[in-house]
C-alpha cells in the first residue's frame, strides 16, 4: 500500500471529493482511521488534554509530541500523517521552527506539520519549514496554543476586525507556502469567502462546508468526558460504554464471579502435588 500524497490531496479538491481529517494520539486510534480509510491523520497537540491530562495544549512537549506521533505513524499504512507543532518549538526563532520541523519527520515519521497563525511572525516561520523541503499545514481561526489572547476559546470571524484579520492571514498563510489550511470555529459564510479566494485545500473544524473536515477520534467516538464543542457530532457513546464495562468487571472481581473456571488453565494432578512438595517443611 502506498501512502496519499499532497497531489492526490489536491486532486480531491479540484475534484470536489471531501477531503476527511480524523484527529488520532495513538496506535489504536491510528487503526481505527486506517480501517475507516481516512484520507489524513493529525496528531494534535489536543493530545495535551485529551489522552495526557493536561488541563490546556499549551503544555505538552515535542518529547511528548513525538511519543504520540511515532504510535499514530505505526497505527497507519495509507492515511497522510501532520504533526502539529506544540506550543515552545517554533516561537524563538525560523530555526528552531526548522529544527522542530525536522524532528517529527525523522523521529516520527510525518508527512507534514501544522504550525498554528497567520500573523508575520508565524508567516516566517512557514517560510523557512517549507524551504527546508518540509511540508506544512497552516492553522487559523480559533488556535488554542494563543486562546488567551482571542479572548479564550471562542468562534472567530464574527466581527469586521475579526474577519478582515482572518482573510489577511489565509492568505498569508498560502502565500507563504502551506499546502493547506486548517479553518477552525469560524462562521460558515466567511469560510466560502476563504474558499472563492484561496487555491490550497481548506479543511474545516466548526467552519461549515469546506473542502474537508476533521474532528477529533475520541469526540466522535465519545470518549471525551464532559461538554462538547458545538461543532462536534457524535457519532457513538464509546466512553458510557467503557464506565459500563469497568464498573461490570469490578463487581465480578468483587463478587468474585470472575474469574470464573473457563478463564484458567489445567494443572495435572501430579504437577499440583509436585508444587505441594516443593514448599518448605513439605517433607
Amino acid at each position: 500500500m502506498t501512502r496519499i500524497s499532497i497531489p492526490q490531496l489536491l486532486e480531491k479538491q479540484a475534484a470536489g471529493e471531501a477531503i476527511v481529517m480524523v484527529t488520532a494520539y495513538d496506535h489504536p486510534g491510528a487503526r481505527a482511521a486506517e480501517r475507516a480509510g481516512v484520507d489524513m491523520v493529525l496528531v494534535g497537540d489536543s493530545g495535551a488534554q485529551v489522552v495526557l491530562g493536561y488541563d490546556a495544549t499549551v503544555p505538552v512537549t515535542t518529547d511528548e509530541m513525538l511519543v504520540l506521533a511515532r504510535a499514530v505513524r505505526r497505527g497507519t499504512e495509507t492515511a497522510f500523517v501532520v504533526c502539529d507543532l506544540p506550543f515552545g518549538a517554533t516561537e524563538e526563532s525560523d530555526a528552531q521552527a526548522v529544527a522542530s520541523s525536522v524532528r517529527f519527520l525523522k523521529e516520527a515519521g510525518a508527512d507534514a506539520v501544522k504550525l498554528e497563525g497567520g500573523n508575520p511572525s508565524r508567516l516566517s516561520r512557514i517560510r523557512a519549514i517549507v524551504e527546508a523541503g518540509i511540508p506544512v499545514v497552516g492553522h487559523i481561526g480559533l488556535t488554542p496554543q494563543t486562546a488567551t489572547a482571542l479572548g479564550g476559546l471562542r468562534a472567530q470571524g464574527r466581527t469586521t476586525a475579526s474577519a478582515e484579520r482572518l482573510v489577511a492571514e489565509a492568505l498569508g498563510v498560502e502565500a507563504a507556502g502551506a499546502f493547506c489550511l486548517v479553518v477552525e470555529a469560524v462562521p460558515a459564510e466567511l469560510t466560502a469567502v476563504l474558499r472563492e479566494a484561496l487555491a490550497i485545500p481548506i479543511i474545516g473544524i466548526g467552519a461549515g462546508d469546506a473542502d474537508g473536515q476533521v474532528l477529533v477520534l475520541h469526540d466522535l467516538l465519545g470518549i471525551t468526558e464532559g461538554r462538547a464543542a458545538k461543532f462536534v457530532k457524535r457519532y457513538a457513546a464509546i466512553g458510557d460504554d467503557m464506565a459500563t464495562a469497568v464498573a461490570a468487571y469490578a463487581a465480578e472481581v468483587r463478587s468474585r464471579a470472575f474469574p470464573g473456571p473457563e478463564h484458567g488453565y489445567a494443572a495435572s494432578e501430579e504437577a499440583v502435588a509436585a508444587a505441594r512438595a516443593a514448599l518448605p517443611g513439605a517433607r
